[in-house]
């Protein structure tokens, strides 16, 4: 069995969420990682804040961010159990962030710690 991250994409991280929203989609998440975890296939995961966010440029110009000129951004992830990639997807198909027009789940397999992927 294999290990695959889940990496939640938003379109537009501009927008924030309503607090009633965030409530709804935090619960809407827990109940997601929860079938994965009744599964016995859920690692790890967690969000990631855009308080004191930076995005360093290969020109090594640090910015605040990822804000304005990033139309894309990670809000979270998570780390599942699966026997092929497919499963995996199967995962992130129930997804919450999904609902958002444009968003996506991008499906990883995490290279294992003796290189051999």
């Amino acid at each position: 069995m294999d290990e695959f991250v889940l990496l939640m994409r938003h379109m537009d991280g501009s927008k924030i969420a309503s607090p009633e929203q965030m409530q709804a989609w935090m619960k809407q998440t827990m109940d997601w990682i929860g079938g994965i975890a009744a599964q016995n296939k859920f690692v790890t995961g967690t969000g990631l804040p855009f308080d004191d966010a930076r995005v360093v440029n290969s020109d090594k110009v640090v910015t605040n961010g990822p804000f304005g000129e990033i139309k894309e951004t990670i809000g979270g992830y998570i780390i599942v159990k699966a026997d092929s990639v497919e499963e995996a997807v199967e995962f992130a198909k129930g997804c919450p962030v999904l609902q958002g027009e444009g968003n996506t789940v991008e499906v990883r397999k995490v290279a294992k710690k003796d290189g051999v992927h």
